[in-house]
């Protein structure tokens, strides 16, 4: 599935669990707040793809869901526990 792809379905699951989604600029990777009544998730405009999928997939990983779909899980999968495990190097 091409990241275009991945990144629609993560916001589509996002939601259809009842948040709204915010893509701003800013110094900051982005993630789940409330706002008055509403959930709502931030996301770094700027970011690559990859940042912005990764951002997708800690909010829906962190709210511990189960039966997710099998897209949505192998997209989690590869975004964001996969990070955890093995983060990028810093070194040159």
């Amino acid at each position: 599935m091409k990241k275009d792809a991945q990144l629609a379905l993560l916001e589509k699951t996002i939601k259809a669990l009842g948040y709204k989604i915010r893509y701003e600029k800013g110094s900051f990777l982005g993630g789940a707040c409330r706002i008055k009544e509403d959930k709502v998730v931030v996301v770094n405009k700027f970011l690559p793809i990859e940042g912005k999928l990764y951002t997708l997939a800690q909010v829906i990983a962190n709210l511990n869901l189960a039966n997710l779909p099998m897209e949505v899980e192998k997209i989690i999968s590869r975004h964001y526990r996969q990070q955890l495990l093995f983060p990028p190097s810093n070194e040159k």
